[in-house]
């Protein structure tokens, strides 16, 4: 059975750091691009970043410069690592899988995780 499982959010302050992590099981990543996408209270989803399998990354104009997506292949894990977080950063984070090259189309990815919260909040 395919699967995603993301852990690692919470409650940060403004100004910190989560590592969000994706893990896959069923499947590994070779062949996939991995996108981690959130969605906050009334508002739609949104790509975040992305990996492909081949070392290719595209980020939200948003995040750029404070998140950075990596994989770990013998762990089957894709990280998000969120630093200077901001209250507009609060979300549900979701991780997802798509076969082929780099995309943060949401129709092209086939498998998703249930979603992480993370909270910025003084």
């Amino acid at each position: 059975q395919l699967r995603l499982v993301e852990s690692g959010g919470g409650l940060v302050q403004p100004g910190g750091s989560l590592r969000l992590s994706c893990v896959a099981s069923g499947f590994t990543w070779d062949n996939y691009t991995i996108g981690w996408f959130r969605q906050a209270p009334g508002k739609e989803r949104e790509g975040v970043s992305c990996s492909s399998s081949d070392g290719i990354t595209w980020y939200a104009d948003s995040v750029k410069g404070r998140f950075t997506i990596s994989r770990d292949k013998a762990k089957n894990t894709v990280y998000l690592q969120m630093n200077s977080l901001k209250p507009e950063d609060t979300s549900v984070y979701y991780c997802a899988a798509a076969l082929g090259p780099n995309t943060i189309v949401e129709v092209d990815y086939d498998y998703w995780g249930q979603g992480t919260q993370v909270t910025v909040s003084s």
